[in-house]
């Protein structure tokens, strides 16, 4: 009891996570505290923490990647057993789930439960994060180099349908809206305007639910009405082979922005926590960046 009759609240006895003698609100997440240099009040760089959880999601995709590259050439060449890529996409896909799982657990839901933990550095999580980023311009890079070592055979195939419509279109602008909902939520946030943030993000979310939505669509008019189809020859494969991924990737992100709305609603970030939205902000815009990539060069291209 202070002199003034005031009785201090257990809130502001649990110190900020950047080592600072500044305190974290109750039910606040201490890894999101920090300026964006990654770093506290203090140039402090021994806190520094590093996720693990990229890196073995990496390594799981590479798994995937090369043993559905094993199945394709085995069932080709027969330089390979079929089954042994077939074992290794398996084991690949295990691993793949389980790194995302373990970082969406220690960046996204653990410090949720959390008043007090470990100091974790802004920085470090951005890092991890461009460098899985990294990882996915090479899968997909080489998948753009086996669609152009298709187009250098005939052309165009015979099992081409129309691509370029107004479904493709319409999910494309739905996808770019979902990029710009994000990134003026986050700058709501940085302003301090929570409900624009809570409002923009919840946007973001309900488009990038409705892109998957179109995209299913689009299979199912594929399959059911022009049956086109994964086994439609080398530019069936190419062409579900790059949608597929990229929509694997939208999968992840709507439920990393699915997760961050859940944590918005418990009010647990703010200008100076926002480390999680950061990192699925991050994501978010590269999965958008590659899609138009993708509408241009297989959609577009494959149409001249």
């Amino acid at each position: 009891m202070g002199s003034g009759g005031h009785t201090d609240s257990p809130d502001e006895n649990v110190p900020r996570a950047d080592g600072s003698d500044h305190r974290v609100p109750g039910g606040q997440a201490p890894e999101e505290y920090g300026d964006h240099r990654g770093r506290g009040d203090h140039d402090d760089h021994e806190h520094d923490h590093r996720s693990r959880w990229p890196l073995i999601a990496a390594a799981g995709a590479a798994g995937l990647y090369g043993g559905a590259a094993v199945s394709i050439l085995g069932r080709e060449t027969g330089l390979l057993p079929p089954l042994l890529g077939v074992g290794l996409a398996v084991v690949g896909t295990v691993v793949l789930l389980a790194g995302v799982a373990g970082w969406l657990e220690q960046a996204f839901v653990a410090p949720a439960r959390e008043t007090l933990g470990a100091p974790k550095s802004r920085e470090s999580y951005v890092s991890t994060t461009l460098l899985f980023l990294a990882t996915d311009v090479s899968t997909f890079g080489a998948l753009f180099i086996y669609y152009a070592f298709v187009r250098i055979g005939s052309w165009p195939p015979d099992e081409l349908p129309p691509l370029l419509g107004s479904l493709v279109l319409v999910n494309t602008a739905i996808l770019v809206a979902s990029s710009v909902t994000f990134h003026y939520a986050h700058e709501a946030l940085e302003g301090g305007d929570r409900r624009r943030f809570l409002g923009l993000l919840v946007t973001t979310l309900g488009l990038g639910l409705i892109f998957l939505v179109g995209q299913v669509y689009e299979y199912y008019e594929f399959v059911t009405a022009e049956g086109f189809t994964l086994a439609s020859g080398v530019f069936g494969t190419a062409f579900f082979g790059l949608t597929g991924l990229h929509g694997f990737h939208v999968a992840l992100g709507v439920a990393g922005i699915a997760v961050l709305t859940w944590r918005a609603l418990r009010g647990q970030y703010g200008p100076d926590r926002d480390t999680s939205v950061a990192t699925v902000s991050l994501y978010w815009h590269f999965v958008d960046a590659v899609w138009l990539v993708l509408v241009l060069v297989l959609y577009v291209g494959a149409s001249v």
